[in-house]
């Protein structure tokens, strides 16, 4: 609707600025067309400060600037994805999530491996955090002391720019992280609040005693309870409390501030301006506080999300924002946004639900779970996506609803107990080696933490050269990612995990990684063991060539193109997880997945609901027809199948 109030701004705006004769058409053309949405979004969230206007001006002044500082490829890159605004919602995309240093030492040595990436058919690249951060209290990068700066254990900026030139004249697409709720103590903004400059002290939130901040921790939950309990920190140097919701060294930013968000604003446009195509940004939910809240998922977050992006739009439209919230199935929906097509605030984020889910129904031997709070799940806006992952650098929390888990008969407490216990091997019969990560006395909340290899059982089997257990977890290591990578969106593969990298217990020995088990699952990789992938009948080769094959084979299906076609048949075998994509392609997709060690059937009832002709059965996986028995199809242990009819492919 037309705001004239804004309309009027923006013409004072441009007739006092000194940019605004020489401005570039395209900038002046985008600044106006989302300059009242912008308005808008800004006045609700800072509109009561007396100075929210000139703040206003202030920012779009930045983005001026940052837009002339864009290099030419990149805003051409710009042009060509708003002729094709969907351009991350392909069948053709494949990611590969990284610790630079961990996968090849540092920026040049993943410049490196560019062969070995597209020989796994991988395009885009997920770098963990990459920019200076303190040599201990660093939380893996997650505390940045410099957002401009490459660490140099990394390489440097030039290093950074000339990985992306390569990776674009290669089509692929490259994916940084973007800390924006907190920034390390050791930042120059926390330096110089420590040495009293109350501008800088305004960045924070800072306390004078405990008044305030014991009324806050009424309600705000531990996200670190066992080696950072509480949310807030004493800083001797300032005589004040520090809110650190993290790590006590994570300083978390005031957003009520809005010379913060012009800040981090810059810095995510001057980082797009090194080349970087998809942002992850970490910790969104976080992102605004409030006294008696959680202060999660509150609104004032997501319209700081809304202003970062329409600030994207007008300076770089062709840069992707990945919410990383990890939080319950129905809020994560709200990351998208709240336009029907395309996003107003982020166009990716991670379904940590299907994650958690297919750990959940690997260690329940059934869908039960699983198909209830898939089939929960609302559409997403047209125009946004998915990362489906198995594992990552994080930990496996167990955040899907307590409806979903009390509709497939379980009590909830119970149940995750179970699955904590089966995933940390301390369930009899249990194939896992997980740790438990953060674990609760008060609550008997835990995570998990453990290689993708470790948890699906190859390491016990290994060390107990059981040839039988090394062939089910190969089958089940392939059967879960055939999963992730046949649903909708796009299929992230954790480093390592093509590899069948088992769990890495040496974080033990070491003083600044031992009180944080995630690190059993973030390996240095061995080149001269990764060799094994050419070595037939090895699990390295077994995984390394499946998995390659089945992204090969994504790439060739136009179904797979995320359009929130995904829907779940009707199946009486519970020990079976089916979905079908029926759009998108020149004929249906039925993906048919045995979550057990024995053999089971889907009934023939399944196709003819997804539309398959019986007669012509064909699984994409294997290249073979498939036999329709009398009980249905049948399927061997841990069976991935990947199901369309010879019709459609002629």
């Amino acid at each position: 609707m037309y705001n004239p109030i804004a309309h009027r701004f923006l013409r004072q705006l441009l007739d006092k600025a000194d940019w605004s004769q020489d401005a570039d058409q395209q900038f002046i053309l985008r600044l106006t067309a989302i300059f009242q949405h912008l308005f808008s979004l800004y006045e609700r969230i800072y509109g009561s400060r007396e100075d929210w206007q000139e703040e206003l001006k202030n920012l779009v002044d930045q983005l001026h600037q940052k837009y002339e500082d864009r290099p030419g490829v990149l805003k051409k890159s710009d042009n060509d994805r708003e002729a094709n605004p969907d351009w991350f919602i392909t069948e053709n995309i494949a990611g590969m999530m990284l610790y630079v240093d961990r996968f090849n030492g540092d920026l040049n040595g993943v410049t490196a491996k560019l062969d070995y990436f597209e020989s796994l058919h991988i395009n885009l690249l997920h770098l963990m955090p990459i920019f200076k951060s303190p040599a201990k209290k660093n939380d893996g990068g997650y505390a940045v002391s410099d957002y401009r700066k490459v660490d140099p254990k990394f390489g440097s900026n030039k290093d950074l720019r000339s990985l992306a030139v390569k990776l674009r004249k290669r089509k692929m697409l490259l994916m940084l992280d973007l800390v924006i709720n907190h920034t390390s103590d050791e930042h120059e903004w926390a330096q110089k609040a420590k040495k009293g400059d109350k501008a800088y002290q305004d960045y924070y939130y800072l306390f004078e005693d405990r008044t305030i901040p014991e009324l806050f921790e009424r309600s705000l939950p531990e996200v670190f309870p066992e080696n950072a309990p509480g949310n807030f920190t004493w800083s001797e140097e300032m005589n004040k409390w520090v809110m650190t919701v993290f790590n006590q060294y994570q300083w978390d930013l005031n957003y009520t501030n809005p010379k913060v968000l012009t800040e981090m604003i810059c810095i995510l446009l001057d980082v797009a301006n090194m080349g970087v195509d998809i942002f992850r940004l970490d910790a969104v939910a976080f992102l605004w506080k409030k006294m008696g809240t959680n202060s999660q998922n509150l609104p004032e977050a997501h319209i700081l999300l809304k202003i970062m992006k329409a600030a994207t739009q007008i300076v770089a439209p062709g840069t992707a924002f990945l919410a990383e919230a990890i939080v319950a199935p129905q809020e994560i929906m709200h990351y998208f946004g709240q336009s029907q097509t395309w996003s107003d605030e982020c166009d990716l984020a991670y379904n940590a639900t299907l994650m958690a889910l297919m750990w959940d129904a690997i260690c329940t031997r059934n869908a039960r779970v699983l198909r209830n709070s898939i089939g929960h799940l609302p559409h997403k806006p047209v125009g946004t996506t998915w990362i489906n992952y198995l594992r990552c650098h994080d930990d496996i929390g167990l955040g899907y609803d307590n409806s979903d888990i009390e509709l497939a008969g379980y009590t909830p407490g119970m149940h995750r107990k179970f699955i904590v216990d089966f995933l940390t091997g301390n369930f009899e019969g249990s194939f896992a080696r997980g740790l438990p990560f953060m674990s609760n006395p008060e609550t008997g909340d835990a995570r998990i933490s453990g290689s993708m290899a470790s948890l699906a059982g190859l390491e016990k089997a290994l060390e107990e050269k059981d040839k039988e257990a090394i062939e089910l977890s190969i089958r089940r290591i392939l059967m879960m990612h055939g999963v992730v990578i046949a649903f909708g969106g796009i299929p992230m593969i954790y480093y390592g995990d093509e590899l069948a990298t088992l769990n890495d217990y040496s974080f033990i020995n070491d003083p600044q990684k031992q009180d944080d088990n995630r690190w059993v699952h973030r390996p240095v990789i061995d080149w001269k063991r990764a060799e094994r992938r050419k070595r037939k009948n090895t699990p390295e080769y077994r995984i390394f060539k499946a998995l390659a094959s089945m992204l090969r084979i994504r790439r060739e299906l136009p179904v797979m193109k995320d359009v929130n076609n995904i829907h779940l048949p009707d199946t009486s075998n519970e020990h079976v997880f089916v979905f079908t994509r029926p759009s998108g392609g020149p004929g249906p997709l039925l993906v048919v997945a045995n979550l057990t060690g024995e053999q089971q059937f889907v009934e023939t009832s399944v196709l003819f609901q997804t539309g398959l002709d019986t007669q012509f059965t064909y699984d994409l996986l294997s290249g073979e027809a498939v036999r329709i028995e009398p009980k249905g199809i049948a399927l061997s242990a841990y069976a991935i199948l990947w199901l369309t009819d010879t019709k459609n492919d002629e």
